[in-house]
């Protein structure tokens, strides 16, 4: 009986294939995606049976299905596409310098004024006024900038206030701070397509929507609650505790910041 030869490549590609396919079950196993990838599975295993039978019709029909198979699988998994790339190339300390090389804008030196946002945020709190506050660090979102209202003032405790009072025409959407800067108003961000619990509204399935594809930091304010939330790395941190919500905010930007400080 002869044996197949099992050489140290193969375990490497055995690992590396794995590893593929779990990082492609992370991606998809809470979102729609799954019932798609369960499908295209189901066709390549029928396809490899139908070969096997000699079954040349079905066989040619689902060879073409399969052909094709690469362009339909970035069209209908752009967005996890898009988000496990990011997560390389965001996550990896040792890809900066690539950043760096290729970065096409100016670096914002402009330390972010978290006090008003803060201020603001616990008076809409006990208001149950809804708001949702994105702050940029590194990802370029300026076609979200773009899709709203440009504003380009200082941020102020008031002039959040008065963007998010429930009248206003500005209200409805997000806020972009860049900075100590208001950049933009009535902003649409994009909504996650990952299952959330029931109590979740737009606002807070629209803050992770962003944070899945960029490393801003989004505050939503729940207009039936009142609580605070803020989402980052594709996570939503619920209900915090509004004497807390400076301390969480720097945890996140500027000790950032810091960091970014030291690189350089």
């Amino acid at each position: 009986m002869d044996f197949v030869p099992f050489s140290f490549v193969d375990l490497i590609d055995i690992v590396l294939v794995a590893s593929i396919m779990y990082w492609i079950y992370r991606m998809t196993r809470r979102t729609n995606a799954i019932y798609i990838l369960s499908g295209i599975i189901a066709i390549y295993l029928m396809w490899v049976v139908v070969r096997a039978l000699n079954m040349e019709l079905l066989s040619s029909i689902l060879g073409q299905l399969i052909s094709v198979g690469v362009i339909a699988l970035i069209i209908v998994f752009q967005p996890e596409i898009r988000h496990f790339l990011w997560l390389i190339g965001a996550r990896q300390k040792q890809f900066t310098f690539l950043r760096r090389i290729f970065s096409m804008r100016e670096e914002n030196k402009t330390r972010i004024n978290i006090a008003p946002i803060v201020t603001a945020c616990r008076d809409m709190s006990e208001s149950k006024t809804g708001a949702l506050i994105v702050i940029r660090r590194e990802s370029d979102i300026h076609s979200i900038e773009e899709g709203g209202i440009a504003i380009d003032a200082k941020t102020s405790v008031s002039l959040l206030k008065n963007i998010f009072f429930k009248n206003a025409p500005l209200h409805d959407g997000a806020v972009v701070i860049n900075g100590d800067r208001i950049v933009a108003a009535k902003c649409i961000l994009p909504v996650t397509q990952n299952e959330v619990p029931k109590e979740y509204g737009t606002r807070h399935r629209a803050a992770l929507g962003l944070s899945e594809t960029a490393d801003a930091v989004t505050v939503v304010v729940s207009e039936e609650t009142g609580a605070i939330s803020i989402a980052f790395d594709g996570t939503l941190h619920h209900r915090i505790e509004p004497s807390r919500l400076q301390q969480t905010l720097e945890q996140y930007l500027v000790s950032h910041a810091t960091t970014r400080t030291e690189q350089a």
